[in-house]
Parts: structure tokens; sequence; C-alpha cells
């Protein structure tokens, strides 16, 4: 440019946001959504899943309490089909925030191409954890039973696929199939429970036809691997061992309180195999060695990778997957990126 010129940049909210999410943590969902919203001067409408509506109802009307102009965060419950597809369709929606099934993300991604919308996407995972030879195993075992049953599997992290070094295998399984045995499973109004239902008769249906499909596939059930006896949709915390990599419970989200546990030789090799997941959510390394967890760390093609322990959130890093896990990110000042417009200013003086 010739002459003296001004040039800088500044960011601007992006507008309308659709942000839909998920009912397995239906609070929890809507402040990761909402907040980076009301942080950038963004407005939300936001969909609930039609299981949960009410946490979202209810959040909402504190948020009217306190003070909150009205049209800033707008709750509307439906069907995903019906008003979560209005949302992605709608020309004056600016953005779309969406956690669920990579099934639906995919049909939310080619939707919103036709209005050039933003998306940002948390689908599901199919989380490795890698329990190397020289982990400590009691930290191991109860990192990993807690980080795959936690909410009764419903939880996208889960670490439900986990990888176990030959030389301690037999002592994580044992140790493993006596903390699920010992896991108590209950309604919300019993005494120190630690697993509740299932959401929904659909939910439990798919869980037991997940079980099925691994016990003719040629898995055996550890333990578990039954419908507990009881109102409601109880499943009994089911261990799988004698996996394999080729078989659907190795492979498929089955969102429930399900842990499949494979051997494993080699770093390399198991690197390789935890890998070949078209999901890529979290990852985990159980290991006293520096090294172990710099290689494994480094190696997994996974957003988060979580290192003697799992599940520990903090919400101001960023959270979100790689392959078909997800586009984009949510916590942190990551998040804030996704709801902001960058516009360049040049003036002549």
């Amino acid at each position: 440019m010739n002459g003296p010129y001004s040039a800088y940049t500044i960011k601007h909210p992006v507008g309308v946001c659709g942000q839909i999410i998920p009912w397995n943590y239906p609070t929890l969902m809507a402040v990761f959504k909402l907040a980076p919203v009301l942080a950038t001067g963004c407005t939300s409408v936001l969909k609930p899943a039609e299981n949960t509506p009410l946490s979202a109802l209810k959040l909402a009307q504190i948020m009217m309490e306190c003070g909150l102009p009205d049209g800033v965060v707008n709750v509307v419950p439906g069907y995903g089909h019906d008003a979560g597809s209005a949302l992605v369709n709608h020309p004056l929606v600016d953005k779309i925030a969406f956690t669920g099934s990579e099934f639906v993300g995919k049909k939310i991604m080619r939707d919103a191409a036709e209005t050039m919308k933003r998306v940002t996407l948390e689908l599901g995972g199919k989380s490795p954890n890698i329990i190397m030879d020289d982990a400590n195993l009691e930290q191991a075992i109860i990192e990993t039973h807690n980080g795959c049953f936690v909410n009764s599997g419903q939880f996208c992290m889960a670490s439900t696929r986990v990888y176990v070094h030959d030389d301690i295998y037999d002592m994580f399984v044992e140790g493993s199939i006596a903390m699920a045995k010992s896991r108590k499973v209950g309604g919300p109004y019993e005494d120190k429970v630690q697993n509740g239902p299932v959401v929904s008769q659909v939910q439990l249906d798919r869980v037991l036809k997940y079980i099925d499909i691994g016990k003719k596939e040629g898995a055996t059930v550890a333990c578990g691997g039954v419908r507990i006896d009881r109102e409601g949709y109880f499943i009994e915390p089911t261990i799988f061992i004698n996996v394999t990599d080729d078989m659907t419970i190795a492979k498929e989200e089955i969102f429930g309180p399900v842990m499949c546990i494979l051997r494993f030789k080699f770093l390399n090799e198991v690197l390789k195999r935890a890998n070949a997941s078209s999901y890529g959510l979290a990852g985990g390394a159980m290991t006293t060695g520096l090294q172990n967890a710099q290689k494994i760390t480094k190696g997994l093609q996974s957003g988060i990778v979580f290192v003697n322990c799992w599940g520990a959130m903090q919400p101001t890093t960023p959270f979100g997957g790689m392959k078909q896990s997800g586009y984009g990110r949510e916590l942190g000042g990551d998040s804030l990126h996704e709801y902001l417009e960058t516009k360049t200013i040049i003036t002549k003086i």
C-alpha cells in the first residue's frame, strides 16, 4: 500500500446460535454451549433432547430470574427431526453447535452447508485406554472402572476399549471384575448408589443388543451382561474379555455400562490398534514411565488424552475430538473463537 494507513482487526459476535444438546448430561451440556454465547455477545436458541427437556427449561427460568434480557437465551423443546432440523436449516441462524451421534452430526453438517453456517460438532467415541505393564495396578483398575461405568456408561468419553499389557492382563481382569460386581446399581434416592439406569427402553434394548452381539462374535462375558430384575432400565455393569479388534463391541459406541478388555504385547503395536478406530475423542495411558506416557500422548489420535486418570475435565482447556468424533472445540479460549467473527479495518490516514 502507498501512503499512511491504519490496519487493525476487531472481533464481533457471530450472531444467532442454534444449540442442540443431548440427554446424558442435560444441564452440563447446556452450560457448555451457553457460556461462550453469553461471553461473546451472541444469542442462543437451545434445543434440549426430547428425553430431558426440563433441565434446560429450569435453567432458562433461573436465567430470567437473574435478569438476563428477553431473547438472549431461548429454549425450544422438540424432536430432532422437527425442532432441530428447523434450526439447522433456518437462514437466520448463523451457527449450529451440536452434541450427539455421529450419524446426526454428519446430517447436520450437510444441511448446514446449504446456508454456509458455522458448525461445531461433538460426536461419539470409542476411547482406547492403554494399561502398560509398569502401571500402578490398583490405580489403573479404579480409574478405568470409573471412566467406563460413570453415568452408567452413557458418556461420550467412556473408557470402554481397554488395552492391557499381557504381563498384567489376568490381574487387571480379576480386579476389574471384583470392582464391577461390587458396584451398587439403583435409583437416585437409594443410598450409596454408583450406577443408575440407562435413559430409556430404547437405550436398554440397544445395550442388550450389543451384549448379545458380543457373545455371538466370540467374546466372553466375565461379569454382568444382563438386565437387573427390577422396575426401571437397569443393566448390570458388564465386562467382556477375549475381545478382538474386529468385533463389533470393540468398534462401535455402545453408550452403556459395558467394558471391553483386550490384550497387547508391544507399545507400537497397540498404538496402531488404538488409532484404527474411526473415532478420536479421548484416549488414555496408565503408566509410571515418563517415556511411555510421552509416546502414548503424542501417538494417540485423540482430542483429549488422560494419563493415570480418566475424565478429569479442566474447563479452561479445550474439549473436542478428531476424525469422526467431531469438529471444533468447546471450553477454554478455543470455544470463544467458534462464536466470533474477525473483521479487518483498513483506513487511509
